[in-house]
């Protein structure tokens, strides 16, 4: 694959609250300190998305300091009306993220919608207009907004810090339609961020893993999809 399948863009919201999603259910949320991998594929997702590849996030810098916020909440109760409950988010975070997409191996009946040229400009073109979907960091109670920038530019609040590290930490999700296997299985890593960046293994990479329950995968085929090119044309890109 060429080049022409990488976006650097920064992200800022008010609050983010990232969570391992397998525990979060309850009166009870606390952000992790770091955004996890699923959270920024999801924006990468909300950026420009299409089932013919697949993002990779590759890095993420941690621009603010990292400050936590702890606010009464009423989610909706499964059993009906409202409870009270105490989530901790963060506060007034920016990151800055450099991602890539690969093809997904696992829709063949996409072949010829593999044009890497045509997606990456899509890509850039809703990454200047702030992307196709809303932004969330981590929920849908944490809306966000992305932009275009030069990874490593500007300072962080971290830069200076040689390293920190943290515990297990959620990656994210196994999906069927991404692995070719018909579970959902959620990964786990030990994230190290150094003089203020993370580097993300891929997913493959992560040894941690834990199947969560059968899923059949999506595909798609002619005539399921709008092709990139006419979409690409549409937009004078």
């Amino acid at each position: 694959m060429s080049h022409r399948n990488n976006i650097e863009f920064k992200v800022s919201a008010r609050y983010a609250l990232f969570t391992d999603p397998l525990t979060r259910i309850g009166g009870e949320k606390c952000s992790y300190h770091l955004p996890t991998y699923e959270a920024l594929k999801g924006i990468a997702k909300s950026i420009y998305w299409k089932p013919t590849f697949i993002w990779v996030i590759d890095e993420v810098r941690v621009m603010k300091p990292i400050r936590t916020q702890t606010k009464g909440t009423k989610p909706i109760d499964y059993g009906g009306g409202n409870t009270l409950a105490i989530y901790t988010f963060l506060a007034d975070v920016e990151y800055q993220v450099r991602a890539h997409f690969e093809w997904n191996q696992h829709q063949p009946g996409l072949a010829d919608d593999r044009i890497d040229g045509k997606h990456f400009a899509i890509a850039r073109r809703m990454l200047e207009l702030g992307g196709r979907q809303d932004i969330f960091l981590g929920t849908r109670d944490c809306q966000g907004y992305v932009e275009p920038c030069e990874f490593g530019s500007a300072g962080g609040h971290y830069d200076d810090i040689d390293r920190m590290d943290y515990g297990l930490t959620f990656h994210g999700f196994d999906y069927p339609d991404e692995t070719g296997e018909a579970i959902l299985t959620a990964r786990f890593w030990r994230p190290v961020m150094e003089f203020g960046r993370v580097r993300f293994p891929k997913p493959e990479a992560c040894d941690i893993r834990k199947p969560i329950r059968p899923m059949t995968a999506k595909q798609f085929g002619k005539g399921k999809l709008r092709g990139v090119e006419a979409e690409a044309t549409e937009l004078g890109v």
